[in-house]
């Protein structure tokens, strides 16, 4: 099958041979965004950028990654006019906050207020982040094209048959996807493919975990390593997803 541009992406993370391409592609989604955001392209300086990363935020995490890629002035814009829109929506909320009744009945039976619009508002912004929704958006489409790719392209079925599996965490997207998007007979084809390959996956990695113990057996000191030596960050990701083993993503990478 000729690739076209949005396959692109998913044939390259399975070209990859990662423990989990998804995790991969995901990565590379976020350190495409933290270039879009704070890169050379300079996105933070448009107004109707800032617009959305001042409705959306950003959470914990992706506050961090925008402090270690390390573009200062880059940050301090967007912290600027976003602390402005968040001060004048925290004034409108206290201009209309009273805080809620509670019965002695509910007090003695040490039931908390409900209801608080402090609360509620604060809770809305820790849920939102521009950089989470962005990379969402297509991640989804990755998924969408991997179903393309798998019903049309028996080279691509071929990648995923070789490769190594998946994260459990992307196994379950994946899982969850293809029982909206594959048709009966189609379902039973891909997971007679994907559970067995999964198996094989979690006993490799298996292996992997408890050779990496028997080396520091002193009797095993001069033995190979075999596929052990980064068998911890790669079980953590099979495990959870991510790279725990990725140094901060900088700007002067």
């Amino acid at each position: 099958m000729k690739e076209k541009l949005y396959t692109i992406p998913v044939n390259e993370a399975f070209d990859v041979k990662d423990e989990c391409p998804f995790c991969y592609a995901e990565r590379e989604l976020e350190r495409d965004t933290l270039d879009f955001v704070l890169g050379a392209g300079a996105s933070y300086m448009e107004s109707d950028f800032r617009e959305l990363t001042d409705e959306k935020g950003f959470c914990r995490k992706h506050f961090k990654a925008l402090f270690d890629y390390g573009n200062t002035l880059g940050n301090a814009w967007i912290l600027k006019t976003h602390l402005m829109k968040l001060r004048k929506e925290y004034a409108e909320q206290i201009k209309r906050f009273s805080p809620g009744k509670i019965s002695l009945a509910d007090r003695i039976m040490k039931k908390e207020r409900t209801g608080n619009p402090i609360v509620g508002w604060i809770d809305k912004r820790e849920h939102s982040c521009y950089a989470c929704e962005h990379i969402k958006e297509i991640f989804d489409r990755y998924i969408d094209t991997f179903f393309v790719l798998w019903k049309t392209d028996e080279g691509f079925v071929s990648k995923v048959k070789d490769g190594k599996g998946f994260c459990m965490s992307h196994l379950g997207t994946l899982c969850a996807s293809a029982d909206v998007r594959l048709k009966d007979r189609d379902l039973q084809e891909f997971y007679d493919v994907i559970l067995p390959l999964q198996e094989r996956s979690l006993d490799r990695m298996q292996e992997d975990i408890d050779w990496l113990i028997e080396k520091f057996d002193y009797r095993n000191a001069d033995a190979d390593w075999k596929n052990s030596k980064d068998a911890l960050q790669r079980g953590m990701q099979k495990l959870k997803s991510g790279y725990p083993a990725d140094k901060a993503y900088t700007a002067d990478r």
